[in-house]
Formats: C-alpha cells, sequence, structure tokens
C-alpha cells in the first residue's frame, strides 16, 4: 500500500511540476484553422510557442505588432509567432532584453496595443518608428517571417535554384500571384541549342 501511495505522490508532484512549467515558459499557444494552408502541410493543427524572456502579454503584443507591420490575409499566426520566438531568443543579451521590455512598453501606453483599432495600431507605430526596438522587431520581422518555410510555401517561393540548375529554366515565369504580361514584355532570354 506506501508503494501504491508513493507512486501516487510522484504523479501529483510530476503533474504540479509539469503544470508550473507550463506556466512560466508557455506563452502563447493556437490553433491552424482548417481551412488555412498550412494546415495541410504543418505537422499539427495547434502550436505552442515557448519563450523564457517575455511573459504572455508581451509576446501577444509582439504577434500583433508583426501582423500590423507585415500583413497578410490568411498567413496563420503560427508562422508570426516564429518572430515572437526569435525575439526571445534575442532577449539572451542584457542589452538587447533592455531594448525590446522598453519598446514593449512604450507600445503598451497608455492602452494595451492587442486593445487598439487597426487605425491607432499604425498610429502608435508611426509614433515609435524611430526607436531601436522598432528597428530591431522590423528587421528581425524580414528574416523570421519571410525566411521561413511554411511562410514561403504560402508566398509560392519553391526555395533556391542553383542546384537545380537555376531560375531562368526552372520557375522563372511561373508567378502566380501576378497577370501574365504580353509576349512582347517576356522574349525568351536565349534559345535552346541542342546538339547532335
Amino acid at each position: 500500500m506506501q508503494k501504491k501511495h508513493n507512486t501516487i505522490h510522484q504523479f501529483q508532484h510530476t503533474c504540479q511540476h509539469r503544470r508550473q512549467f507550463l506556466k512560466k515558459y508557455i506563452v502563447l499557444t493556437g490553433v491552424i484553422s482548417s481551412g488555412s494552408f498550412l494546415a495541410s502541410i504543418a505537422p499539427s493543427t495547434s502550436w505552442a510557442l515557448e519563450a523564457h524572456h517575455l511573459n504572455s502579454f508581451q509576446a501577444q503584443s509582439l504577434l500583433s505588432m508583426a501582423k500590423r507591420l507585415y500583413p497578410h490575409e490568411g498567413l496563420d499566426d503560427a508562422v508570426y509567432a516564429i518572430l515572437v520566438k526569435d525575439i526571445d531568443q534575442l532577449c539572451n543579451t542584457p542589452e538587447t532584453r533592455k531594448v525590446v521590455l522598453k519598446g514593449l512598453s512604450l507600445l503598451n501606453s497608455p492602452h494595451p496595443f492587442n486593445e487598439l483599432s487597426a487605425a491607432a495600431q499604425v498610429e502608435k507605430l508611426n509614433s515609435i518608428q524611430e526607436t531601436d526596438f522598432f528597428h530591431k522587431v522590423r528587421q528581425q520581422c524580414i528574416t523570421s517571417i519571410y525566411n521561413h518555410p511554411l511562410a514561403q510555401i504560402y508566398f509560392g517561393y519553391e526555395g533556391e535554384s542553383w542546384s537545380k540548375g537555376g531560375y531562368l529554366l526552372n520557375g522563372f515565369n511561373d508567378l502566380i500571384w501576378l497577370d501574365n504580361p504580353p509576349e512582347v514584355a517576356s522574349p525568351m532570354p536565349f534559345k535552346e541549342y541542342h546538339l547532335n
């Protein structure tokens, strides 16, 4: 009977420890909607973001900031959350953490950024656009969002082409988001020659 009691106690302790870990480190969670392009390619329809330096409110503010800076209809929050993870990792250095926390404080005062209308969010971003925080987040958005494979699939980027012979003969003219130009605007760059 004592052994069973010890096992239950260990299990309860483990569950309590796990809950404390989740409360401390999991700051953003989400579900990929079934209509999203990510639903067909992501390994799971749910996601969670672990952060060590940012709390949930700060992480959500960064996520909203990224979505306002680089809005893409239909791009799931899971892709924008990569920015939050990367900014959190940059906060390992005291200087960066100070810049980020000060910037988040500016972003959320006098009212939380997430509660502002779209127009008020743009106005708020315009008011802080000269800060180190704004520049750091904007720069990190570019690499975190646009270098991520899920975003690249969303945008139709097929990846590097050098190993496949270059872009000219591999996808140069397969743009799906632009109208096809007239034939005179896109002459063949060279003729293919076949040696007999």
